[in-house]
């Protein structure tokens, strides 16, 4: 992990940062299972962001404002979140065209979140299929 995204999450409180670190061990996981390459980790707008080549930029972040959650955010200007929507409207909670409301106390597994992430970091080669594929 870069330093500036270790000092970054220690910022946050205990919970927001187990969060953060399970879904920062998720997107590697993906990104290594799907031979995705190297995944480039860096802070953008001061938030974890990730990013393989061939996909989109996902970033996640835990704001005072909303303590009980973390999100993950996706591109506004791709089909992600609407295609999430309609895959997994009953696992998951939505903000708006861009992030994915993760609380604090669910289990992160790959699963619905691992399939989305995967969509995110392959979505050049998805983006023209119905559905990215799904």
């Amino acid at each position: 992990m870069k330093p500036e995204i270790k000092d970054k999450f220690s910022t946050y409180p205990d919970e927001a940062q187990r969060q953060l670190l399970a879904v920062r061990q998720l997107i590697l996981a993906v990104a290594e299972e799907n031979d995705l390459g190297a995944v480039e980790e860096t802070l953008k707008w001061g938030e974890a962001s990730y990013l393989v080549k061939g996909g989109t930029t996902v970033r996640m972040d835990w704001k005072p404002k909303n303590p009980d959650s973390i999100k993950v955010y996706f591109h506004c200007q791709t089909k992600l979140i609407e295609t999430f929507r309609e895959i997994y409207r009953d696992e998951f909670e939505f903000e708006g065209k861009r992030a994915i409301v993760v609380p604090l106390d669910a289990a992160i597994k790959d699963g619905p979140l691992g399939h989305c992430l995967q969509m995110a970091l392959k979505y050049h080669s998805l983006k023209h299929r119905p559905l990215l594929g799904a």
